[in-house]
């Protein structure tokens, strides 16, 4: 059995929005809602676990009426990793799998998730970006992690965009974010996250640290970069508007 948890707590200041970031409209219609079509097309029989806020809870259960969905409420928006474990009373305890989607990234398509789920194997498996290069609408990916390899295959570890060297800052594989997790391992090791950083906030990526730490293998599924990319500015969604919105909504 798998679960879907669909992050969509923040509440993304830099879209300078009037509703929440998830509830964003393109071509009228809120961002997520292109995510939870994917997620139907999947599955129709899964229903996604979706983390609010207490303050964009209201608004988003109004906005998505017409789609079958669960919440958890994240009480304290203190990073992805307790946003994650707000859902834990949700999460039915015969799931094997957790996919954890972002409610920003709102163009993934069935087959992507079908393709993660079925390859998914061990601990963890993640999908990845691979780029041409950052010009034109690729410029939205030049803050992401990066993904590092020992050779063509091995995943060795994912950098972030601020510990990256200039060399490292080329590396044309990046990371958006999205994981599939061994529900027992993920339940038993999210506990031990900690926030000493200068955000002082829980973070997701630090489990996929630990499964590095412990020599396991990390399965990596591509995804094409127009499927992959996220929403996280007005000026991210221009980019995306002006570029390559006519070929992702059909």
């Amino acid at each position: 059995m798998t679960e879907i948890i669909i992050l969509a707590a923040g509440k993304g200041k830099r879209m300078k929005g009037s509703v929440s970031k998830v509830l964003t409209p393109i071509l009228g219609r809120p961002m997520i809602s292109y995510l939870l079509d994917s997620i139907k097309e999947f599955d129709r029989n899964i229903k996604p676990i979706i983390i609010v806020s207490q303050d964009n809870k209201e608004e988003i259960k109004e906005a998505l009426k017409a789609y079958n969905f669960r919440t958890a409420t994240q009480l304290q928006i203190q990073g992805t990793g307790q946003a994650v474990l707000s859902a834990k009373d949700e999460v039915s305890k015969l799931a094997k799998k957790i996919l954890v989607l972002n409610g920003d990234h709102p163009f993934i398509p069935a087959y992507s998730i079908s393709s993660l789920l079925s390859k998914h194997d061990g601990l963890l498996s993640i999908m990845s970006v691979k780029l041409k290069d950052f010009s034109s609408w690729r410029q939205n990916f030049y803050h992401w992690g990066r993904l590092f390899r020992n050779g063509e295959s091995n995943l060795e570890k994912i950098i972030e965009f601020k510990d990256a060297s200039e060399e490292e800052k080329k590396i044309l594989e990046v990371n958006p974010a999205i994981f599939c997790f061994n529900s027992k391992w993920l339940w038993k090791n999210i506990s031990k996250l900690k926030n000493n950083n200068k955000q002082g906030e829980y973070y997701l990526t630090d489990l996929v640290k630990m499964v590095f730490d412990s020599k396991e293998k990390i399965i990596t599924v591509p995804i094409r970069p127009e499927y992959g990319m996220g929403i996280n500015s007005q000026e991210e969604l221009e980019i995306v508007k002006k570029n390559i919105l006519n070929k992702l909504i059909k």
